[in-house]
């Protein structure tokens, strides 16, 4: 199963809280999922009445798909509890809050889910220091073989 992964997210903002939110797709959306084939390039959440939209996820169309295909950058609903969704709301009205998707995965009831986190946006230093962080990671496990 696909675990799509927004590896830019950790490096542009950081993640105060994560959430698992379920998303509103049609068949051949899932099937293009299973089949790994999205991007997050831009993608970001925000609130239009009360519910939760998630824009510029890109899902590539389903390669045998027919006319009934989908449009690959088409708003999706997501899905959380209303605790969930007042919670959030009243977070981002904060300066410097956003909503990032971090992950798409499937569950083990084999519906596709979404991890979206609680941001907030790095700096050009904070960012150094995570490449700095990143780096010495790297050379340990070169060095010591872990």
């Amino acid at each position: 199963m696909a675990n799509i992964r927004n590896r830019s997210a950790y490096f542009e903002y950081h993640i105060e809280d994560k959430y698992e939110a379920g998303l509103v797709l049609t068949g051949t959306e899932v099937k293009s999922l299973r089949a790994g084939k999205a991007s997050f390039n831009d993608s970001y959440c925000y609130f239009h009445r009360g519910e939760l939209w998630i824009k510029s996820l890109h899902i590539a169309e389903y390669s045998h798909g027919t006319y009934n295909n989908h449009d690959p950058l088409r708003e999706r609903k997501l899905l959380l509890k209303r605790k969930e969704l007042n919670k959030l709301e009243a977070k981002i009205k904060e300066k410097g809050f956003t909503i990032v998707p971090l992950s798409i995965f499937f569950n083990s009831k084999g519906l596709a889910k979404i991890e979206i986190g609680l941001g907030k946006g790095k700096r050009l230093h904070d960012k150094r220091e995570s490449i700095k962080a990143r780096d010495t990671q790297r050379e340990i496990k070169r060095n010591y073989g872990l």
